[in-house]
C-alpha cells in the first residue's frame, strides 16, 4: 500500500488548526460572590432550623421563639411552649415584676439607731443597724468601705467618739433563710451564690488573696478583704519550687465560718485571688462596721452581734435615729443586676416583692405569689412556669420561650419601662455578659439580651433589630447538652446574628 504524500504547506495548516482547537480556553468565572443571607421569612426559618440541628446537640432540647415587635408575627419557633431551665434568664422575670410593682424610683433605707444617750462623746448604749433589704450597700466587692467610712464621719460629726455598747445588726425585715431552694451545695462557697438578707454589704463576699512565700516549703500568705469579716482562715497552702504547677483551692462548707485554703503556689508566682461568699451576711456586716468605726477613731467596747442570736433583743422602737442611708433607685440597681447577672440582687428583689403591709418578714414564698399575680395580669398562667428563686441559680426553675418573649414584650410596649429596661440589658460586643460576643457582626451594638448559664443549660433572651430596621424579640434556651458551653454560645450567637441580617425582601 502506498501512502499519499501531502504538501508541507497543507501539513502546517492542519497542525495550526489542531493546536488552536486544543488550546485551553479561559472558563467563565463562576465563583460565588460574597452575599448576605437569602431574604425572606422561609430562608430565615430554614437557616435557624439548620443551626439547632447540628450533631453536637442531637441529645439536647432547644426552645426558641422569635417574634416581630412591629407586626406581632412569629418568625420562628421550636418547642416554644416547652418548660426548660432558664438559669439567669429568670432575672428578666424577677426584675420586670420588680419594676412593675415597686417602680423605678424605689429606694431602700438602712438606719443607724442608738439605744442610749450620748454623754461626753460616749454613746452609752448599743448602736443598732436596721436593714430593709438594700442589696447594693457597699457597692461592688472591694477592699475599701466607703459607705461605712461615711457613717463613721457622720457619727463623729454628731459628737460620738466612743461606743460603750455593741454593734447590733437587725435583719428581721427578711425571713432568716438566706439560701435558695435547689441551690447545689458544691457552689455555696462561691461569690456568686451568697445568701440574701435584710443587711447586705460588699455583695456578701470576701476577697481571698493567696501569695507564695519567699522560699519553697514556706506557708503561703492568705489575706481577706474587707477586714473584720468574722471568717476564720485555716490554711495548709504551701510555696512550691520555682516553675512547679500552681494549684490552690479555697472552700467553705455551708453553715461554717471557716475558710479552708489548700494547695501550692510556686516561688515568684503572681497572687491568686478568689471571691467567696460569707455564711452570715448580718454578722459580717456588723463585724466590718465595728472594725471600720474603731479604725476611724470610734472604739466599740461591745461585740458585733446578730440580733437574732440575742436572748433578749433591745427595743428598737424606743431607740433614737442617728442617721439613715438611702440606696440608689431601682433603675440603677436593676441595671447592674442584668448587666453583670448579679444573683444576690435578683434574689433580694424577689423577697422585697414579698413584703406586705404588716411587720411580718418579707419571704420568698410571698415574693413568688406577687410574681404570679403580675404575670397572670400579663396573660401568663401559674401553671406555665415553675419559679423557686429570683436569680436562676436553682435547677428547680422552669420557663418557656413563650413566657420570656411575653415578659420582654410587656417591658418594651410599656412607656414606663421601655427605656429603663432595655438599657439595663447587656449589649452585644459592648458591655455586660455579652461584651465579648458577636463582635464585628450586625449584632454588635444592636442586640440587647440577658444571658443564662448553669450546668447543661444555656439561654439568651432579648431584642435585636433586623437589617430592614424591624425590631425583633427572641428567646433561645437549650438544656441537656453534653458539650462545652461555648459551643452552645456559638450556636445562639450565630442565630442572633442571622436575625440582625434578616431582610424580608
Amino acid at each position: 500500500m502506498r501512502c499519499r504524500a501531502f504538501p508541507a504547506s497543507a501539513i502546517a495548516v492542519v497542525l495550526t488548526l489542531l493546536v488552536a482547537s486544543c488550546a485551553v480556553k479561559p472558563k467563565p468565572d463562576v465563583t460565588p460572590k460574597p452575599a448576605g443571607p437569602v431574604p425572606g421569612v422561609p430562608a430565615l426559618q430554614a437557616d435557624l432550623a439548620s443551626y439547632y440541628k447540628i450533631p453536637a446537640f442531637e441529645n439536647a432540647v432547644w426552645g426558641v421563639l422569635v417574634r416581630s415587635i412591629k407586626t406581632g408575627e412569629t418568625l420562628y419557633e421550636q418547642n416554644a411552649g416547652t418548660l426548660l431551665m432558664p438559669a439567669s434568664n429568670m432575672k428578666v422575670v424577677t426584675m420586670a415584676v420588680a419594676a412593675e410593682r415597686l417602680g423605678w424610683n424605689k429606694t431602700f433605707d438602712t438606719t443607724l439607731l442608738a439605744t442610749g444617750p450620748i454623754e461626753n462623746g460616749v454613746l452609752k448604749g448599743d448602736l443598732i443597724v436596721v436593714g430593709s433589704g438594700d442589696p447594693s450597700l457597699g457597692g461592688r466587692p472591694a477592699a475599701e468601705t466607703p459607705a461605712f467610712d461615711a457613717w463613721a464621719a457622720a457619727l463623729k460629726a454628731k459628737g460620738i467618739t466612743a461606743i460603750r455598747g455593741r454593734v447590733i445588726g437587725d435583719d428581721r425585715a427578711f425571713e432568716p433563710q438566706g439560701l435558695g431552694a435547689g441551690w447545689a451545695w458544691d457552689f455555696l462557697s462561691a461569690g456568686y451564690a451568697t445568701p440574701t438578707g435584710a443587711l447586705d454589704f460588699n455583695e456578701n463576699t470576701v476577697q481571698v488573696t493567696i501569695r507564695p512565700g519567699a522560699r519553697a516549703g514556706d506557708f503561703a500568705a492568705v489575706e481577706l478583704v474587707p477586714g473584720g469579716s468574722g471568717l476564720v482562715v485555716e490554711s495548709d497552702a504551701r510555696t512550691g519550687a520555682e516553675g512547679s504547677p500552681a494549684s490552690v483551692d479555697v472552700d467553705r462548707m455551708a453553715g461554717s465560718q471557716v475558710l479552708r485554703v489548700t494547695g501550692s503556689l510556686p516561688v515568684g508566682r503572681a497572687p491568686v485571688v478568689r471571691t467567696m461568699s460569707v455564711d452570715s451576711p448580718t454578722l459580717t456586716f456588723v463585724s466590718v462596721l465595728r472594725q471600720t468605726l474603731s479604725m476611724a477613731g470610734i472604739p466599740v467596747a461591745g461585740d458585733a452581734v446578730d440580733i437574732r442570736s440575742l436572748r433578749t433583743a433591745p427595743d428598737v422602737k424606743a431607740a433614737s435615729i442617728l442617721l439613715t442611708h438611702t440606696s440608689q433607685p431601682l433603675s440603677q440597681i436593676l441595671k447592674l443586676t442584668l448587666k453583670v447577672s448579679q444573683n444576690l440582687y435578683a434574689d433580694t428583689f424577689l423577697r422585697l416583692l414579698g413584703c406586705g403591709d404588716t411587720a411580718a418578714p418579707c419571704t420568698t414564698r410571698a415574693g413568688i405569689k406577687a410574681v404570679q399575680q403580675v404575670l397572670q395580669g400579663w396573660g401568663i398562667a401559674p401553671d406555665r412556669y415553675v419559679m423557686v428563686d429570683g436569680s436562676g441559680l436553682s435547677r428547680y426553675n422552669y420557663v418557656t420561650p413563650t413566657l420570656m418573649v411575653t415578659v420582654l414584650s410587656k417591658m418594651q410596649a410599656d412607656e414606663r419601662h421601655r427605656a429603663f429596661f432595655t438599657d439595663a440589658l447587656p449589649l452585644a460586643g459592648v458591655d455586660g455578659t455579652i461584651s465579648s460576643r458577636m463582635r464585628d457582626t450586625r449584632a454588635q451594638g444592636n442586640a440587647r439580651a440577658k444571658t443564662g448559664s448553669i450546668s447543661n443549660a444555656r439561654a439568651l433572651s432579648g431584642f435585636v433589630t433586623s437589617a430592614d430596621g424591624e425590631p425583633l424579640v427572641f428567646s433561645m434556651i437549650v438544656n441537656n447538652f453534653n458539650v462545652p458551653q461555648a459551643e452552645a454560645d456559638r450556636v445562639i450567637d450565630r442565630a442572633v446574628v442571622r436575625l440582625a441580617e434578616f431582610k424580608r425582601r
